[in-house]
């Protein structure tokens, strides 16, 4: 396992470009997004929009630089969040899910235009506490986001993300967000 979190974190580092355009960025090295989520009490890689819970990511910070994936547009970032929970629902205590995580995530641009992308995007780290949802401190994240740039400097996206422990605990119920995040371009 050491060595896969190593592969990736390694992949996303050594690949990096100095890009003249990308359609995260536009002409712009550096990016600054605010992420906030909707929990979604589900399993699945990809949750259906059903079982909404009382569980919630704010706000997860996120800077990134332009890279390449295979030649497509890509970005490397930096996140950090915090998931919080509060009262009971589909027989979770959510109040215990409250915990600040930190992870570093790729996203790859499969469709996109001058200003528009859609695409999905991986990611490693770590919460600051097992738990019995997850029951364990690593984690990684899928996510499935299209965005678009509205000036040069601000853009908008929505995002279905999903966090696990990749089956290296016991217990793996994993969290799951409907997002929204609003970046700056600079």
């Amino acid at each position: 396992m050491k060595k896969i979190v190593f592969a990736f974190v390694s992949s996303v580092v050594a690949c990096a470009a100095n890009a003249d355009w990308n359609p995260y960025f536009g002409t712009a090295q550096n990016q600054i997004v605010v992420n906030i989520g909707q929990g979604v009490n589900s399993g699945f890689l990809v949750p259906p929009p059903s079982q909404f819970v009382p569980f919630y990511m704010l706000p997860n910070i996120q800077y990134s630089q332009p890279t390449t994936f295979f030649t497509l547009p890509a970005r490397q970032s930096m996140n950090f969040g915090e998931t919080v929970g509060m009262g009971r629902a589909y027989g979770w205590d959510w109040t215990d899910f409250s915990i600040p995580m930190v992870w570093a995530s790729g996203d790859v641009a499969l469709l996109y235009g001058d200003d528009w992308y859609v695409g999905p995007g991986v990611g490693v780290g770590f919460q600051a506490k097992e738990n019995d949802r997850l029951g364990a401190k690593l984690v990684f994240q899928f996510k499935i986001s299209a965005g678009y740039r509205f000036t040069e400097h601000w853009g908008g996206e929505i995002f279905v993300q999903h966090f696990s422990n990749g089956n290296t605990a016991d217990e793996n119920h994993s969290y799951a967000f409907y997002g929204l995040g609003v970046s700056y371009n600079f």
